[in-house]
């Protein structure tokens, strides 16, 4: 082969291994799942990698799970080791920017490139099956007699749960600052502390307490929703007097350096998974409203949901 015949079909291997997404039959997706196992984070991040292949655009998905700090120590990682890779993905929410107003790690959201919201999903608070309390109102009277006796499981510091369990002690008169919050590093930490009787009350995600909920392995005494969720006779905290609405989001964030085409493609891989009856199906098994946003209106989202909580976090005594 001559010398210069021999260049140009270098540059053109290497011209199509920094091809976008969409440029190969299907891409190797990396996703980074910035939590330990059983959580809604893992849910959805192994949910959406099962879809991407079901719809075609990605061939092969791995998976990283690496819990912490509200997701701050994936966020790290990811930021750090998937610089300017087309191929990279990582899964977040509501709870990673409760965790950075709390934490101040030293990456944060600014370091990686906003892709889509994807879902969005209420808290529910249960009892261990075998607890003293039988309602909400139960665990409300004992909070007011002893906060500190109340025992508050879920997420990391800063989650969606977290906030709830603070605006709540407002809004039934307690100090916030006073409530005893245990945070945990995943989802699968904090089911078996509720199941284990290790915690007064739980919260998370109702799709991650729904089959134990359904079992009779835990009692829902109360949902963060404006009205009942569809299908779920759990009462909402605004039924039971406690004037407290939260919900909980979920996204997807690609690498920091990719091209504005390169984002372009993965938005557009994205926006074909979430039409797929695959992710249609995982939104509905796991009780996942649908919350489409892409691009740089997800961006300017993240940036008034970032105003927003730091708000109420400021307003509950937790900042």
């Amino acid at each position: 082969m001559r010398r210069d015949t021999f260049l140009k079909s270098l540059a053109a291997v290497a011209a199509v291994g920094a091809l976008p997404l969409s440029a190969h039959a299907a891409a190797a997706i990396k996703m980074m799942i910035p939590a330990n196992p059983g959580g809604g984070w893992d849910t959805t991040g192994r949910a959406l990698g099962k879809a991407m292949q079901d719809a075609g655009v990605a061939s092969s998905v791995t998976y990283d799970n690496k819990g912490g700090a509200a997701g701050a120590i994936g966020l790290a990682q990811f930021a750090n080791a998937s610089k300017g890779d087309p191929n990279a993905l990582m899964t977040m929410g509501a709870v990673m920017l409760g965790g950075i107003i709390t934490g101040k790690p030293p990456v944060g959201l600014d370091k990686v490139t906003p892709l889509v919201r994807l879902s969005s999903e209420y808290n529910v608070f249960v009892l261990p099956a075998n607890s003293p309390f039988k309602t909400m109102k139960d665990v409300v009277d004992q909070l007011k007699k002893d906060p500190g006796s109340v025992k508050w499981g879920g997420g990391s510091r800063g989650s969606t749960e977290h906030i709830a369990a603070a605006m709540i002690a407002r809004e039934v008169g307690v100090d916030p600052a006073k409530i005893n919050y245990v945070a945990f590093r995943g989802g699968g930490e904090a089911t078996a502390a509720i199941l284990g009787g290790n915690v007064t009350v739980g919260g998370s995600g109702y799709s991650e307490f729904a089959e134990y909920i359904a079992a009779g392995k835990m009692r829902a005494v109360g949902v963060t929703s404006a009205t009942r969720l569809k299908g779920v006779n759990v009462p909402t905290l605004k039924e039971q007097g406690i004037n407290v609405e939260i919900g909980n989001w979920r996204g997807v964030y690609g690498a920091a350096g990719i091209t504005p085409a390169q984002r372009k493609e993965l938005i557009d891989a994205l926006s074909k998974t979430y039409k797929h009856k695959a992710w249609q199906d995982a939104m509905e098994k796991n009780g996942w409203t649908p919350a489409w946003l892409a691009g740089d209106e997800f961006a300017n989202f993240v940036d008034a949901e970032f105003a927003s909580l730091r708000a109420t976090m400021a307003k509950s005594g937790m900042i």
